[in-house]
């Protein structure tokens, strides 16, 4: 620990975001960065809690004290070291993770946590800029092949730790370019594609092989990888999505958000959209069902693309304003309202709205019909909607379903191999990540349902170390 008094003397200082007249306008990265001078000064103010519940916090169990610590000494290299040895992708999660530690941060007890993500992503960037982060292809290779099918952050991760241990990995993905959702789901202006694409180099270059455009299923039955390979790593994600069936659901205009955000994803890569009718907000009325991150996305694309107006609805209540007591600290996830950059652009928020119906013209949605709920105890102290009888109509040429995802699609490759799912609707898997097919293990969304990329990462990082015990004791 540097600086013992920086936690009292160094204010927290965010970067920021880029002015709203400005990023409306465009697709790139809408954070800021700081100077490395006053990044050293946020990575100061880390106290080296005798108890770190940013650890305990974080999914990948980064050590925040160590690392912090080398970026205010300086020592960005050694730095960046500590953080990959717990997380393969401190580019991504610096990004899009929203940050479990820096909620159990000791100084969130006053509102000033240490600035933890945005650190970890000015030292990943330090680290490429000045060529700290190189290919480490492994030194030997052991003659097993591993086939990963899906190129999401899971994926990625168990490719990246098998290869490591000096196994033949092969990575299948069905979309043009590996990445999943990290590169087909979020935006732009949240996460730019370049910064997939230098990992991706060196995972190349150490020797992993990515198969695109190729669905296993259908291009290439499952069985047959089966016998090809020593180990199957399903690491498909949850892309089954919500649905909801008011009456009016079949009219044109409504569609599931996944395929809003990847078509202009698709777009700005040049690639065809991948469904046949274009999806555009430019000079509509939309309204996005679904108050999570997905439904924020939807927002600030919406708004790009030059939506007339962006109307955001939730069933649920507001969460509180700061602190919620139902959810206290060191808790990390907290549910309290978060108010993205998407939102800072210009977007009405409803809450404790249900949508009854949809109402269109020459088979074209306009409007959407919603009542107010409210959400009661019963005698079992479960919650339940109750409608409050008020109505109300909504102009809408544009919906946008952003309810999350069910589980992982079973049709093609789930249902060919056989295996077992969860009550939820998950591959069901056991202690060691495997399903009850041998050979077949599963990891990140295909076994947790949708959830976040840093948890993806490190049941990546799991699941490789349980294939390597297995097929090396073979």
């Amino acid at each position: 620990m540097g600086n013992p008094k920086a936690f009292m003397t160094v204010t927290r200082k965010e970067a920021g975001y880029r002015l709203i007249s400005e990023r409306i306008y465009d697709h790139a990265e809408v954070e800021q960065t700081l100077n490395r001078e006053d990044r050293m000064q946020q990575a100061s103010r880390c106290m080296d809690c005798g108890i770190p519940f940013c650890h305990w916090a974080c999914p990948l169990g980064n050590k925040m004290p160590e690392w912090q610590d080398y970026i205010y000494k300086g020592n960005w290299r050694r730095g960046v070291e500590v953080l990959h040895e717990t997380n393969n992708f401190p580019e991504f999660t610096g990004r899009v993770c929203p940050a479990p530690c820096e909620k159990s941060c000791v100084l969130a007890l006053h509102d000033v946590p240490v600035t933890i993500r945005e650190n970890e992503a000015s030292v990943t960037e330090v680290a490429f800029m000045e060529g700290m982060i190189k290919a480490r292809p492994p030194k030997y290779r052991s003659g097993k092949k591993v086939a990963v099918i899906g190129s999401g952050p899971a994926g990625l991760a168990a490719a990246q730790q098998l290869n490591r241990k000096g196994h033949y990995v092969t990575v299948f993905e069905k979309d043009n370019k590996p990445g999943g959702l990290l590169r087909y789901g979020i935006p732009n202006f949240k996460l730019s594609k370049h910064v997939i694409d230098r990992r991706l180099e060196i995972l190349m270059e150490e020797g992993i092989e990515f198969v695109t455009n190729t669905e296993i299923g259908r291009d290439i039955p499952g069985k047959q990888i089966m016998q090809e390979y020593d180990a199957v790593c399903l690491a498909t994600g949850a892309g089954k999505p919500r649905d909801i069936n008011p009456v009016g659901r079949e009219l044109k205009g409504i569609h599931f958000a996944m395929e809003f955000l990847s078509q202009q994803i698709r777009l700005l890569q040049g690639e065809e959209a991948f469904t046949a009718e274009k999806i555009s907000a430019k000079d509509k009325h939309v309204l996005v069902i679904g108050g999570g991150d997905t439904g924020s996305d939807c927002v600030g694309t919406s708004i790009r693309q030059g939506a007339k107006s962006v109307t955001q609805i939730e069933i649920l209540p507001q969460p509180p304003l700061g602190k919620n007591p139902a959810t206290p600290w060191p808790h990390p996830y907290p549910q309290i309202l978060k108010t993205s950059s998407s939102h800072e652009e210009g977007c009405i928020r409803r809450w404790l709205l249900n949508t009854l119906s949809f109402v269109g013209e020459d088979g074209s949605v306009k409007e959407a019909t919603a009542e107010e709920v409210a959400w009661e105890k019963d005698e079992n102290g479960r919650f339940r909607m109750i409608s409050r009888g008020q109505k109300e109509t909504l102009k809408a040429d544009l919906i946008l379903l952003a309810l999350g995802f069910v589980h992982p699609v079973h049709e093609g490759l789930l249902d060919e191999l056989g295996v077992d799912y969860d009550a939820r609707g998950n591959v069901a898997v056991d202690k060691q990540h495997g399903s009850n097919i041998p050979g077949v293990f599963a990891a990140g969304d295909t076994i947790m349902g949708a959830s976040l990329v840093v948890k993806a990462i490190a049941s990546g990082r799991k699941v490789a170390e349980d294939i390597h015990r297995v097929i090396s004791t073979r």
